[in-house]
């Protein structure tokens, strides 16, 4: 059984309403959880590539990407969970994982399917919420991954979009 509906929560997967790139983020992390995320792409066979700047890399551990000096470039990594979806991780800071997904490909059930399934690995992984905030409006999260739930619920109502 899906997590959510497509007719319940497209308009949270409006690129006009959301901004095309809401944030996904792990509040309350640790190199550890990210250390875990890394594990967990690795474990899922999720194809991946790593790149600071323009060099794509071997995939470190999370702590010599997290220990980087201060004003040093912040690398990336990108994780297609599917063909054709796409999520960007930055190390930005050890106590949030966070990462970019582009709407435009997240549209329609099956799509949504593979995005909270997403969400559902890496919240279980962790054992922590998994949220999505519109573009810019962090803080403020319209769904995520509720843990004593198990799956993916909504965090605002979409009749207010």
């Amino acid at each position: 059984m899906a997590d959510l509906l497509w007719e319940d929560v497209k308009c949270f997967f409006d690129p006009d309403v959301m901004g095309s790139l809401p944030d996904v983020r792990v509040p309350d992390a640790s190199v550890e959880d990210w250390q875990a995320v890394l594990d967990l792409v690795a474990d899922k066979g999720w194809k991946c590539q790593y790149s600071k700047g323009e060099a794509v890399l071997p995939v470190p551990r999370a702590e010599a990407v997290l220990s980087r000096p201060a004003g040093a470039e912040c690398p990336v990594l990108r994780v297609w969970p599917a063909a054709d979806v796409l999520a960007i991780f930055r190390f930005h800071a050890d106590d949030e994982v966070d990462f970019d997904v582009d709407l435009r490909e997240l549209q329609g059930q099956e799509r949504l399917d593979v995005f909270c399934g997403f969400l559902r690995e890496i919240g279980r992984r962790l054992g922590k919420p998994v949220l999505m905030d519109p573009e810019g409006d962090w803080g403020h999260p319209v769904l995520g991954f509720d843990v004593e739930a198990g799956r993916v619920v909504l965090l605002a109502d979409p009749q207010a979009r």
